[in-house]
């Protein structure tokens, strides 16, 4: 792999030797890869690279499919999050996940918010102060209190879309995650609604470490500090983002970025 990276700099993510298997078919192919802290990463290629299935292996989400093997190392903050001992459920609190298609409950707004904090919070330790507390705090995170502060019973499924696709990620954070996963998060949103997604990620970089997976180069190159170009279950390469889309070092980034493959 071909990072031009820093690598004593300090890492959210780690792979080693990442292989995944559907059924047969390798769709990773031995992935060596550092993710650093409260940083946005983007991973992109064409379609069928195994971007999203790289991003679905740091929650372990493509486990929902029984076909599914993976070998080798994923460390998240230096813990091994497909050891035997891993606890599924505590490891999707700490590294959380926005879908491309917004997809906010058909119950209220505070509702969604709380959604994921009651489900994880005895209810011995809740209460309506602290509620309050923590539907302001995500809200105001993702920039939407000012917006819906006066319609914390508005259904959710009502809202315009971009508020939706914020709100799940206000869904996010009463958990207290240290990493946010993106796949294609801006993929049903208008030019606007797009361009105020991707001002909430450079905000919320500050906090948290970010991957995004997306085909969009111009949004790849406007939103994220490093990109990683995939292809074929492989990484090409991994490089700071201004340095991979001005000087790529591999004529199969070129080719792609230029819009000659994929």
């Amino acid at each position: 792999m071909m990072t031009g990276l820093d690598s004593t700099r300090d890492a959210a993510i780690v792979t080693r030797e990442l292989h995944l298997f559907y059924g047969k078919f390798e769709a990773l192919r031995g992935i060596d890869l550092e993710i650093p802290v409260r940083r946005i990463s983007a991973l992109i290629g064409p379609s069928g690279c195994g971007k999203s299935t790289l991003l679905r292996c740091f929650n372990r989400i493509n486990e929902r499919y029984d076909y599914v093997t993976t070998r080798g190392e994923v460390m998240i903050h230096g813990h091994n999050i497909y050891a035997d001992e891993v606890d599924l459920v505590e490891l999707r609190k700490q590294v959380g996940m926005v879908f491309q298609r917004p997809n906010p409950l058909p119950i209220s707004v505070r509702d969604n918010v709380l959604y994921g904090y009651r489900l994880h919070t005895p209810s011995r330790r809740r209460n309506r102060s602290v509620e309050d507390t923590e539907v302001e705090s995500a809200l105001r995170a993702v920039r939407l209190w000012d917006e819906l502060k006066d319609q914390l019973q508005v259904k959710a499924t009502d809202l315009q879309l971009e508020a939706q696709q914020k709100l799940c990620i206000a869904r996010l954070l009463p958990l207290k995650p240290s990493v946010l996963l993106m796949d294609e998060p801006c993929s049903t949103l208008d030019p606007d609604a797009t361009a105020a997604v991707e001002d909430l990620m450079r905000a919320l970089a500050e906090e948290f470490t970010i991957v995004i997976v997306t085909h969009n180069m111009a949004q790849a190159r406007r939103v994220s500090d490093e990109c990683v170009y995939m292809l074929l279950g492989e990484i090409v390469e991994h490089r700071r983002t201004e340095d991979l889309f001005i000087t790529p070092r591999d004529k199969r980034t070129a080719d792609y970025i230029e819009g000659r493959f994929g």
